[in-house]
């Protein structure tokens, strides 16, 4: 008969919230111009090497308003006034990316490049080549010439 296994409780460390470090703001209640990491992403912006400024409480210590939020579901709040505009890579970055992804997408024996990244560590080539059937054609690119840059830029 299998032992039964205790569980053991994870301790909860108190902190008052006069001694957190950053200021805390309940949820709905953060003033105009603090938003998290991904409100930034979305206007197009980043932290611009600034840490965050404040705590956005998670859901559960809303009811211990005494207690500083400890919780991993805390947000970060960022100032919208110190972030900067998000970089862009260069060409020869995005071109660098894309020939790794091109060696990683493309099979040693057959010579096609996959719209995904093929199982090279393990397998070696492809599933097609190591199992020996025709890889239907919207899985690859058609072209048998070098395939030409797919860069945003």
């Amino acid at each position: 008969m299998p032992r039964s296994r205790k569980k053991r409780r994870r301790e909860i460390t108190k902190v008052p919230r006069s001694d957190a470090m950053l200021l805390e703001y309940d949820r709905r209640a953060c003033p105009e111009g603090l938003v998290t990491r991904r409100q930034l992403r979305a206007k197009g912006l980043s932290p611009g090497g600034h840490g965050p400024v404040a705590v956005l409480r998670c859901k559960a210590c809303a009811y211990r308003p005494d207690q500083a939020c400890i919780h991993p579901t805390r947000a970060w709040l960022y100032d919208v006034a110190l972030a900067r505009p998000k970089r862009v890579a260069t060409l020869a970055q995005e071109e660098a990316l894309d020939r790794a992804m091109a060696a990683r997408s493309t099979c040693p024996e057959c010579r096609r490049r996959y719209y995904f990244c093929l199982p090279l560590r393990t397998q070696g080539r492809c599933d097609p080549c190591d199992k020996g059937y025709e890889p239907s054609p919207d899985t690859y690119f058609a072209s048998t010439a070098p395939v030409p840059h797919r860069l945003a830029a």
